[in-house]
């Protein structure tokens, strides 16, 4: 009786080491496929955009990622639609973020009611 209690107990402990072993490879394959997606969009920034465009995003990335990643999304789109030619200026990038910038802020309005 207790030898068949190990040996199912040792079954299990056996089926959710396997589990987790396999839960661990799927989530370094998909590590490794997103780190290889980011090096691909970033060799084809390089392409896309001038030094000092980079150097704009890059510097932008620091402080706001989310608006630096929405230009870089929007360089991306516009280039493939044959809409901007490369290699993209710094001053098409600066429009594209103002633009980016204009169009996610919010308007505020505080109305203080007086009783």
């Amino acid at each position: 009786m207790a030898f068949d209690e190990d040996r199912e107990l040792e079954e299990i402990r056996r089926r959710k080491l396997m589990e987790l072993q396999r839960q661990l490879e799927e989530e370094q394959r998909r590590k490794e496929l997103e780190a290889q997606m980011e090096a691909q969009r970033e060799a084809l920034l390089r392409r896309l955009l001038t030094a000092k465009a980079r150097e704009r995003l890059s510097n932008l990335k620091l402080i706001r990622p989310d608006l630096a990643r929405a230009a870089e999304d929007a360089i991306i789109q516009l280039v493939q639609a044959g809409r901007l030619a490369p290699p993209v200026s710094d001053s098409v990038v600066v429009q594209i973020l103002e633009e980016l910038d204009r169009s996610s802020r919010r308007e505020f309005n505080i109305r203080i009611k007086r009783r």
